[in-house]
Order: C-alpha cells, then sequence, then structure tokens
C-alpha cells in the first residue's frame, strides 16, 4: 500500500475548443447579414399630385411661433391659453367634426407650445391632427 500523497495535477484551460465555436458563431453571423440586403422586400409606392387631391376645407392651419404665438387659418389668437385656442379652432374648423387640425410649428418653437395646440383640439372636438414638415430638397411640404 502506497500512502504517500500525490501530486495533484493543476487543471488546464483548453481555449481551443472556445476559439472554433466563436470563429464558427462569427462566419455565421457574417453570412446570415450579408444576406439580409438581398431578401428585403423590394416596394415602389404609388404616385400622386397632392395638391389636386388635398380637401381645403377639411383644414384648419395651424401656425406656432418661436415666440410661442398661434395663429388659427392665418388669424392671429390674441391668448396664449387652451380655451382661446380651442374657441379660435372651433371657429375656423369648417367642416366640423371632419376637419383635420394641420400644425405648423417651427422649429425652435417650445414643446409645450405644440401640447397646447394638440390639447385645445381635443377639447374643440377635432380628433384628426398632423403636423407639417419641411423637404430638405426642395424647402416645400
Amino acid at each position: 500500500m502506497n500512502f504517500r500523497p500525490r501530486k495533484k495535477e493543476e487543471p488546464e484551460i483548453n481555449l481551443i475548443p472556445f476559439i472554433d465555436v466563436l470563429l464558427v458563431i462569427l462566419i455565421f453571423l457574417m453570412l446570415s447579414t450579408t444576406y439580409s440586403k438581398f431578401t428585403e422586400m423590394q416596394i415602389k409606392l404609388p404616385t400622386a399630385d397632392v395638391e389636386a387631391q388635398r380637401d381645403y376645407p377639411k383644414e384648419v392651419l395651424v401656425s406656432v411661433s418661436s415666440e410661442g404665438d398661434y395663429s388659427v387659418n392665418k388669424q392671429a389668437v390674441s391668448g396664449r391659453s387652451v380655451a382661446d385656442l380651442a374657441s379660435a379652432l372651433q371657429a375656423g374648423a369648417k367642416a366640423g367634426k371632419e376637419s383635420v387640425v394641420i400644425i405648423h410649428a417651427d422649429a425652435s418653437a417650445k414643446h409645450q407650445a405644440v401640447i397646447t395646440v394638440m390639447e385645445a383640439a381635443r377639447a374643440a372636438g377635432l380628433v384628426q391632427i398632423t403636423f407639417a414638415t419641411q423637404s430638405t430638397q426642395n424647402g416645400s411640404r
């Protein structure tokens, strides 16, 4: 019987299988991202003459200046409260509840000024709201 203490072997970490697995994952990700460009659906959207299609009587144009002043259908609104703006929106909505509120806000206008217009539209019973933007290419909507 041999009662001498044996030398314990130090555990060894073999990194080669780990590197092999990572390399396979890397190759898989490279191939799958390359082919994702080819599998996207190609859609050609229809075109239309936007100016001819618009229904002007149903629009209520609300402009918000950078100082927070409002105008409804190019008529200045005297106050800045929700109630003042809601009464101006009701007066400017020729189509009643079917009117669409188009908000033309200055790029430097405060967020609260735009939220006030939205709250006034809700108070006036106008639920269709959209925002006008300016194209960077030709300077129009």
